[in-house]
């Protein structure tokens, strides 16, 4: 007997089939939602913006270029890279990167299926590696991702790519690729490789160049002619050529032309022009802008520097420093070129040579403290003018001690081991004698000198207590630029003009941050000295005929058919020695020594050392020009004086030999006194006798000169022979 079938009612197998349904649109939901979340993790989470392709989100390197436009440094953090429009890139460098790059790129989207079939093809038929990348997945690549060779990397690489062609048009990408793309070492973009291949901006690229350029992203070290294998680098060359000729950018007479062309490279040297005064650039922006905005903003930095005089003063300072005996032991020099009339700074070398670590020649001694030596003193003197002493007044040089330094006795000598009896100020500060100084600054106090030297720019004697007497012979240290700052006080007829070593700095969208516009007189400097104390000063330091006992009538301070002030300086010790002159339109400062503070020899002076460099430099400046005298102001008079006393001569009173002297208007009052009487003298000596002394003396009627400290020497007295010094200090 067959038995009944089961019968399933069909609403119970309708609720089957659903929660089987159910069942697995849970899973493929659960799957789909594991692969979009492990898609997020792995492709989205971290991809970047393709915004950031963009020139005002990269860093770029801010460059430093002289007043001329030609560059000095080009400063970065880790790329050297600069920005350039699409327009200042040659036809020439954007055709040979297409043409070997991604030929269809104004043809294809973002990713060319065409190029990547091609480029399978090739490798796993021909193996010929062939790259299928678009221009537009390159710059992605190269600016937006890591070099990691990972399928989620390569997924990343085309959505990115796909993005940057919806917000980009071809010629943004292209400017962007080019903009962006590494050519080898820290060069990135074609204006920053331009300048590090052949030493020019990529504007003025040529079609041989353009070719070598474009080769270079896809092996860098590889092709580099600068490379293992330059040869590989010439290769790729004439193969960026014969694409573009297969592509008809070029024709062939052009790339025949091209690939003959004997390319110029630049001579791959130290990368930095006048280091020191870069870096001494860098220094001032970096306090004003912030290390960041420096070297990744994008700064273009137009300074004073011309980059010819900063060569030849380079030059100059290497030349005479190797010049000198070796028994002289100078291994170091320095020198800076400013225009006084708006403190351009027009060189600066801060060493003989940057590179050399034996000298520590990167320490820039133009920055540096160092003591000055006699060349502070024409501002002590312009102190004396200020107090209403003369260029005529006349101080006694003899042996004499000051008892200020702490109860201790301060005896100075004179550079040249003699005395030299009556001195006028003119003669005293062009010979630099030092006991004439010494008693100018008794007279003025050293607070009051200490007050103008700073009023003048010397930004460093900040505790005058602790100089005493020997400030005036260089007991405090001061910085070349200071000095520079101060001596430009007199060449402005006393107007100080502050060092401007920057003209213009923009930032990378153009915007001009600051700009400085030279005026056209220093009247827009502060007033800090009288234009008549000024030029008195200026006036005794070009008076070759005021400075011949010292120096004679032909040393290295005297430039032929010119009128230049100047004034020398050396250390006690012979540390330091330097040469400060000037024009209306020139002021140079040299210095010679050794960066470790080591003694030179004896030998070294004035006109030894630090002169003959400044006399290249300043000579070089001037070379015809015409002189350039200092204007007479109307407040200086001229007067005749004694030869001897620098007294006027008295209606009735006995004649002199006399000169000519100028006066500030108010000034031409007697400093010194002379008396003719019976005085004690030593009947030795037959001069005046010692100080306490109460024997061996006679009486005898004697003309004797009493100068404004108070001092006393027999004028008509015996003086054979001027007493010479145990021993000379350093002073020209």
């Amino acid at each position: 007997m067959q038995l009944p079938k089961k019968i399933i009612p069909t609403k119970l197998v309708k609720d089957l089939h659903k929660k089987s349904r159910s069942r697995k649109n849970i899973v493929i939901a659960i799957v789909l939602a594991l692969l979009l979340v492990s898609f997020y993790f792995l492709i989205l989470r971290d991809l970047p913006l393709p915004t950031k392709l963009s020139s005002s989100t990269t860093p770029q390197s801010t460059l430093i270029y002289d007043r001329n436009g030609k560059l000095l440094y080009n400063i970065y953090d880790k790329k050297n890279q600069t920005f350039i429009p699409l327009s200042n890139i040659p036809k020439s460098m954007q055709e040979a990167t297409i043409a070997i790059e991604d030929k269809g790129f104004y043809q294809h989207g973002a990713v060319d299926f065409k190029g990547i079939a091609r480029a399978a093809f090739s490798i796993v038929f021909h193996r010929q590696i062939q790259g299928g990348s678009t221009l537009t997945q390159q710059l992605v690549k190269s600016s937006l991702l890591t070099q990691e060779q990972t399928i989620p990397r390569k997924i990343k690489e085309i959505i990115l790519a796909f993005a940057t062609e919806m917000i980009y048009s071809k010629p943004q990408i292209l400017e962007m690729y080019l903009n962006q793309v590494p050519y080898g070492g820290t060069a990135y973009g074609v204006e920053a490789a331009s300048e590090a291949f052949f030493g020019k901006h990529a504007k003025d690229l040529n079609l041989a160049e353009s070719a070598l350029l474009a080769g270079l992203p896809q092996a860098p070290t590889q092709f580099s002619p600068f490379g293992a294998h330059p040869e590989k680098g010439k290769d790729r060359q004439i193969e960026v050529l014969k694409a573009m000729l297969d592509q008809r950018y070029i024709t062939k007479d052009q790339e025949q032309k091209a690939e003959k062309e004997d390319l110029k490279y630049k001579k791959f040297t130290n990368e930095i022009q006048a280091p020191h005064f870069v870096l001494y650039i860098k220094d001032l922006l970096i306090a004003k802008y912030g290390e960041k905005v420096v070297e990744e903003g994008g700064l273009k930095v137009i300074t004073s520097l011309d980059l010819d005089i900063q060569n030849f003063a380079q030059d100059a300072v290497a030349k005479e420093v190797d010049a000198l005996p070796t028994y002289y032991h100078v291994t170091n020099g320095a020198a800076l070129v400013t225009d006084p009339a708006n403190g351009e700074i027009l060189a600066m070398v801060g060493s003989k040579d940057y590179f050399d670590t034996e000298i520590a020649g990167n320490v820039n001694i133009t920055t540096s403290l160092r003591q000055p030596g006699s060349s502070i003193k024409p501002i002590n003197y312009a102190v004396g003018l200020l107090n209403k002493y003369s260029a005529a007044t006349t101080f006694i040089d003899q042996p004499i001690c000051f008892p200020n330094q702490g109860g201790k006795e301060y005896c100075p000598l004179n550079y040249d081991g003699k005395w030299h009896g009556l001195v006028q100020l003119r003669f005293a500060l062009g010979n630099s004698l030092n006991i004439p100084a010494v008693k100018m600054l008794e007279l003025n106090g050293v607070n009051a000198m200490a007050a103008t030297a700073s009023a003048m720019g010397i930004t460093t004697f900040n505790e005058p207590q602790r100089y005493g007497l020997s400030l005036t012979l260089g007991g405090a240290e001061v910085k070349m630029v200071d000095m520079a700052t101060a001596f430009g006080v007199f060449a402005n007829s006393g107007y100080r003009i502050n060092l401007h070593p920057i003209l213009k700095i923009t930032d990378k969208t153009g915007k001009v941050l600051e700009e400085y516009k030279p005026p056209l007189s220093p009247i827009f400097g502060k007033k800090v000295l009288p234009d008549g104390v000024a030029f008195i000063i200026s006036d005794i330091l070009a008076d070759n005929g005021a400075r011949l006992a010292g120096f004679g009538d032909n040393s290295e301070l005297k430039i032929p058919g010119q009128t230049v002030s100047v004034k020398t300086g050396t250390t006690n010790d012979y540390r330091d020695n330097w040469t400060i002159g000037y024009t209306p339109s020139y002021l140079v400062v040299s210095w010679v020594g050794n960066d470790d503070n080591s003694q030179m020899s004896g030998l070294v002076s004035g006109v030894t050392g630090a002169a003959p460099i400044w006399n290249d430099i300043m000579s070089h400046l001037l070379k015809d020009r015409t002189p350039e005298p200092m204007s007479r102001p109307p407040d200086i008079i001229q007067k005749s004086v004694c030869s001897d006393t620098g007294l006027f001569t008295a209606p009735g009173g006995p004649p002199c030999p006399t000169r000519f002297e100028y006066f500030l208007k108010g000034t031409e009052i007697t400093r010194g006194q002379l008396v003719t009487g019976d005085t004690q003298i030593d009947k030795t000596t037959q001069d005046l006798p010692a100080k306490g002394q109460t024997e061996n003396l006679e009486t005898k009627n004697v003309t004797v000169f009493i100068d404004p400290t108070g001092d006393r020497f027999c004028i008509t007295c015996p003086h054979p022979v001027l007493m010479p010094s145990p021993t000379p200090t350093p002073a020209p």
